[in-house]
């Protein structure tokens, strides 16, 4: 049976896992209609990803959840890489808190992909349809729609439309919206497979993360919330998968961890292999893709779960910024030039981790572990290990970003090139445009002391460090900011506070440096007007006097269309 009138919304979303989750919630935040359509009956209950960081909890944040997904997560999750002695090879054990939250936090997957999804029931525009397989998709000029088989209260197979403007597919790795959009997936699937092992009432109680690169069998040990212990262990060609989760051979894998494997209370057993592939595209027409339909990649760095949370970051404004007007869909084109490329990083530094751990060889053994151990010896390396300073921070060189160098639009230059005095003195030549604004502690009168985006709200920030932008901006580009729905904020020490508050104009939202952590970074740098995106990611960079051009190159980046956004959407009460 088919239903020939297909249900409408702006954004259809195909796959209720944690991408998905969250792209929804943040276009109904945004206002925006959303249906979510998921093959499954119920959300998948079995643990899977591990590792929650800083820039997924901010994003969290962004959407009102954070107090709600919190009591799921181990906050300051320690990584030691020990070689096959049980000796400390790598250490990491990043103390930074730059973006408001921990580096790294141990979580457990389905508690926070059901907080996400009950997330939802704010939203009287936002409704998920379990049991909703998509069999086919229909895509015009103006539209896309998805053919969904579902079954009725009599076990009768019924089709049903859903029509949208665009179609976002986050169905996993084996994503029928990629397949059907013919995008190339490149990229490779190590031969080695490994047992996951998950356990209720951790036996061992111990926090944090060991990485075996123990040559007789690699190994991983992992504790996690709510009591919870996973084991990963490489398994050796000859090993089937009905022999490796066969409960005798788990528990001689866990004889050496565990004083008595035969009492524990298991949650799963399962054979996987690790795969790494990114992509060609991530959009094709009105349709595209994120999450693991985008990209996968190997456990080891644990970024699985958090690349889906930068993709709906990153995805989620630029929709809303479409479907109310403000620019035209070739703003989609920046989703791939901005996540593409760091998508694919992560993928290279988990592959990289994952032949380090897995080296069998006695005699790279050994070299691997002398090598660590003389480097282990010098403080900055062992910095580097310890702030996870390896990790690749998202810097996007092409985009919805303008040069603070040149002023060209939709490039960044990773390097600050200017000649004037400013930029020659400064205490950095990096750029800051094109990375993630920190979000530091600031107060007001009327907030009290809150993080940074918990007082500027969720849309465009026009933030500027000591002056009132009103004073230093002509009429023209203020007038384009209103249009673009912008926060206008002043940023100023303790000190001249009271000042600000008195003498600025009405419209600026005045903020203390409470802890100075503000003035420092603009004391390193000669940039002291930004125009901030809704991902917190900086669009613009520039002295005060450059503001109205490099405000007029993002503007051209993003394609503006100067349509006003809903008042829902700009309104300070509720961009909170």
């Amino acid at each position: 049976m088919a239903d020939s009138t297909p249900a409408t919304s702006e954004v259809l979303v195909v796959g209720a896992g944690p991408t998905g989750l969250m792209l929804a919630n943040i276009l109904g935040g945004y206002g925006h209609s959303v249906t979510v359509l998921e093959a499954r009956d119920t959300l998948i209950d079995y643990p899977r990803g591990v590792g929650l960081d800083d820039e997924s909890l901010r994003t969290i944040q962004s959407i009102g959840l954070v107090e709600q997904v919190r009591p799921h997560t181990t906050p300051q999750h320690i990584m030691r890489l020990v070689n096959g002695r049980g000796k400390s090879i790598i250490i990491n054990n990043p103390q930074t808190d730059e973006f408001g939250w921990e580096r790294k936090h141990g979580f457990i997957q389905p508690e926070v992909d059901r907080e996400l999804f009950n997330g939802l029931s704010r939203f009287d525009n936002v409704n998920v349809h379990f049991g909703h397989e998509v069999l086919d998709v229909e895509e015009t000029a103006d539209s896309v729609t998805a053919i969904a088989r579902s079954t009725d209260a009599s076990g009768n197979a019924v089709e049903t439309r859903f029509e949208a403007q665009y179609l976002v597919g986050c169905e996993g790795g084996k994503s029928p919206t990629r397949k059907r959009l013919g995008v190339s997936f490149e990229g490779e699937s190590p031969s080695t497979r490994w047992l996951v092992v998950d356990v209720n009432n951790d036996p061992l109680g111990t926090p944090n993360v060991f990485l075996g690169a123990d040559p007789e069998r690699p190994y991983v040990s992992i504790g996690l919330p709510h009591a919870v212990r996973r084991w990963e262990f490489m398994l050796h060609d000859d090993e089937t998968e009905e022999q490796a989760t066969d409960p005798e051979f788990v528990n001689q894998m866990l004889a050496a961890h565990v004083p008595d494997p035969s009492t524990l209370n298991y949650i799963r057993r399962r054979v996987f292999t690790h795969h790494a592939r990114v992509a060609g595209s991530f959009r094709k027409g009105r349709q595209i893709i994120a999450g693991d339909a985008a990209h996968l990649m190997p456990v080891w760095m644990g970024q699985g779960w958090n690349s889906g949370m930068r993709d709906a970051t990153n995805l989620g404004w630029k929709l809303a910024t479409i479907l109310s007007g403000q620019a035209s869909d070739k703003l989609l084109d920046t989703f791939t030039e901005e996540r593409r490329d760091h998508a694919k990083a992560m993928v290279d530094l988990s592959l990289t981790m994952g032949k380090v751990i897995k080296i069998t060889n006695p005699l790279v053994v050994i070299a691997r572990d002398t090598a660590s151990s003389v480097l282990n010896l010098f403080p900055s390396v062992k910095s580097y290990f310890a702030d996870m300073r390896f990790k690749p921070m998202p810097r996007y060189v092409k985009g919805v970003l303008a040069d603070p160098s040149t002023k060209a639009s939709g490039t960044a230059n990773g390097k600050l090139t200017s000649k004037l005095i400013p930029f020659t003195t400064a205490n950095t030549t990096v750029s800051p445009v094109g990375v993630q604004f920190i979000q530091p502690k600031v107060r007001t009168d009327e907030l009290g002391t809150v993080l940074l985006d918990e007082a500027v709200g969720k849309w465009w920030t026009l933030l500027v460090w000591g002056n009132d932008p009103v004073d230093v901006l002509p009429a023209r580009t203020l007038a384009k900011l209103e249009e673009l729905g912008a926060r206008l904020v002043a940023v100023v020490p303790e000190t001249q506070y009271a000042w600000a508050k008195r003498d600025m104009h009405e419209d600026t939202l005045v903020l203390s440096d409470t802890t100075g952590r503000l003035k420092k970074w603009f004391d390193d740098r000669p940039t002291p007007m930004l125009l901030i995106r809704p991902d917190r990611f900086v669009a613009g960079a520039c002295l005060n006097q450059d503001g109205p051009q490099t405000i007029d190159a993002v503007l051209a980046a993003l394609d503006f269309q100067g349509a006003p956004r809903t008042a829902a959407v700009v309104s300070p009460a509720t961009a909170n």
